[in-house]
């Protein structure tokens, strides 16, 4: 199973989720997108739900020397949140990385003035706010954003992937009060080995995207 793009990937999304719609099961949605990827995974989703489309800039705290993997995540102003099993497992400590958390703190700030600017975040309480991204892996960003939302008191908080790895979805279970992920591969190892097209998105991409929906 690949995706040809993450186009396709939101549209097998947008069907699950309006299915859940018709249900009753989604009351005044809203969908947050984990930028950059994860925008054009939403897109299709926010149409199918003629819901809102706004992003939550979330990042990931990379291990050094291999900051693909991931040992932690920020989301908005939140202290940073680490996985302390992966810490030890590599003899890492939270003030080792505080140069990293600096420097992701600061690329966090510049996205979300370059993707809001002036434009308040939306208001949460009592609506079902989807969180959509282009896949899980550790899921460590996806934990740092369920964590910042659920403060902001929504009715329901929908975590929705396309594709993730089984472990990482079960590891998040606690944290939504529903994952739809409807591919969970055995040996799932990176993102985007499960898409054709896995191209970086830019800002001005994202900003399209805001705009035009």
């Amino acid at each position: 199973m690949r995706f040809r793009d993450r186009a396709e990937a939101g549209r097998e999304l947008a069907g699950l989720l309006a299915d859940a719609q018709a249900r009753g099961e989604l009351t005044d949605p809203v969908v947050l997108a984990l930028p950059r990827g994860g925008i054009a995974v939403a897109e299709p989703v926010a149409r199918a739900l003629d819901a809102p489309l706004d992003v939550l800039v979330v990042r990931k705290i990379g291990a050094p020397h291999h900051e693909e993997f991931a040992v932690g995540a920020l989301a908005g102003d939140d202290p940073p949140l680490f996985d302390p099993d992966t810490l030890e497992q590599l003899g890492l400590t939270e003030e080792s990385l505080a140069p990293v958390v600096e420097r992701e703190r600061r690329e966090l700030r510049r996205r979300e003035r370059r993707y809001r600017g002036d434009r308040p975040f939306p208001a949460l309480t009592g609506r079902t706010v989807i969180v959509v991204d282009d896949g899980l892996a550790t899921g460590a960003t996806a934990r740092a954003a369920l964590r910042h939302l659920r403060r902001r008191r929504p009715a329901r908080l929908v975590l929705a992937v396309p594709v993730g790895a089984p472990a990482s979805v079960e590891l998040l279970a606690a944290e939504a009060d529903t994952i739809l992920c409807p591919h969970r591969p055995p040996g799932f190892s990176a993102v985007g080995q499960w898409y054709e097209d896995f191209a970086q998105l830019t800002d001005d991409e994202v900003l399209t995207a805001l705009q035009t929906h």
